[in-house]
């Protein structure tokens, strides 16, 4: 079967005899075959002298990962994790796909404990970091804030000497961040004064947002595809990066208009009965959920909003806390009718209603249910949010059904 691709080289530490071998294989015996795989991937990482932008935080990493490789590849060879491919127990077969024509590589980092990025960051030895935010998440692994926080800043350690860390002025969490032995260079994106890639005249648009950049005493008027002021800080980091690399912000500017929005990322449908609908079921945590419901709010300002709401996953032992959260965000933003989806959902929708939220409220532990509901209270002035994780069946068996287009059986 192998005859046609030979000669080929096999690497194993198992026992085999000649006569089991087909012709022309070389065979290279090792004591251990992992401990083998790994001193290769880091002596061939090491062939390369390169830009590599290492991306973390708790939202935004797979935008801003596809915002950067969507500018960089008009002219340059780029090698990239594919979408959110950012297992802590990946191998990191992208470093093997470098080559000699490869421009620059765009990764998105591995994070479910702490070691993850140390551990990963010796082998694709980032000159550029980016923690987009940090909110709460992998609490099963990381146990509290403070250690999810300190896993997340492992990224301090790796970026290569003189190398370039973009972080957000505005996010509390991140300033927690002990940044004192850091041995590059900090670069801060934001709305305030103090950053030095900064927005104002923040505003909503035709399938956008729309904001000036200011930079060095200049102003650039950036469009960017996909709504929400989370988009404009996916937007400013990933332009700072690129500007690193010898990009323009003109350049970045016109680039980023084609920008595809990303799949399950806060996109726009036409909904069942004439509704609009949301659909943010690629992952959910507090903090992308504030952002889900500040776009509903915004969108949907003389239209009934509702907001159907799936589990935040791997939070461990602090699920109910989190969840409680979530409901005093629900409480805080508002919405007009709350829908959950999962028994550990409920507790979002019991903690807004004790805080006072007067809405109809409705708990469900599938998506049939929920359907037939929908059905029957939205129409033509109704926008829905559905905000859910990647791995949720009946979060994402309800968002396909209320697709206008989808035909589910009754």
């Amino acid at each position: 079967m192998l005859e046609p691709y030979s000669p080929l080289i096999l690497v194993t530490d198992c026992e085999y005899k000649q006569k089991e071998l087909p012709k022309d294989l070389i065979l290279i015996k090792v004591v251990n075959l992992e401990e083998a795989y790994w001193k290769f991937v880091l002596y061939y990482r090491s062939q390369f002298q390169l830009p590599v932008v290492a991306i973390t935080g708790t939202s935004g990493k797979t935008t801003t990962k596809e915002m950067i490789k969507h500018i960089l590849t008009f002219d340059k060879k780029i090698t990239a994790t594919t979408l959110s491919n950012n297992s802590r127990t990946a191998f990191l077969q992208y470093l093997l796909s470098i080559e000699d024509e490869t421009d620059a590589a765009i990764i998105e980092t591995p994070v479910g404990s702490p070691g993850d990025i140390r551990n990963a960051g010796k082998y694709f030895k980032p000159t550029i970091g980016i923690i987009t935010n940090i909110g709460e998440h992998h609490l099963n692994y990381c146990k509290t804030l403070e250690g999810y926080i300190e896993a997340k800043g492992e990224i301090l350690e790796v970026i290569e000497n003189n190398g370039v860390l973009i972080i957000s002025s505005e996010d509390v969490n991140t300033s927690k961040i002990d940044m004192s032995k850091f041995r590059g260079h900090i670069i801060k994106i934001g709305k305030h004064e103090s950053c030095d890639f900064r927005a104002t005249q923040i505003r909503y648009k035709q399938n956008g947002m729309k904001f000036t950049l200011h930079h060095k005493k200049k102003k650039y008027d950036i469009f960017v595809p996909g709504f929400g002021e989370h988009q404009v800080y996916n937007a400013l980091a990933s332009i700072a990066a690129v500007y690193q690399m010898g990009v323009s912000i003109s350049k970045a500017a016109i680039r980023l208009h084609s920008f595809q929005h990303l799949n399950k990322h806060l996109q726009i449908f036409e909904g069942i009965n004439d509704s609009i609908l949301i659909d943010d079921t690629w992952s959910i945590t507090t903090t992308s959920l504030q952002s889900a419901l500040e776009v509903l709010n915004e969108l949907g300002k003389s239209k009934k909003k509702v907001a159907i709401i799936g589990t935040i996953t791997d939070l461990g032992a602090s699920g109910y806390r989190i969840h409680e959260q979530a409901g005093e965000l629900i409480h805080d933003i508002g919405v007009d009718v709350l829908i959950t989806i999962g028994g550990h959902a409920k507790i979002m929708a019991e903690h807004a209603v004790k805080l006072g939220m007067d809405i109809p409220v409705y708990t469900f532990r599938n998506d049939t249910l929920a359907y037939q509901l929908l059905r029957k209270i939205v129409d033509n002035n109704t926008i829905i949010l559905i905000k859910g994780d990647m791995y949720s069946k009946p979060v994402h068996e309800l968002a396909k059904n209320l697709k206008k287009s989808s035909n589910p059986s009754e």
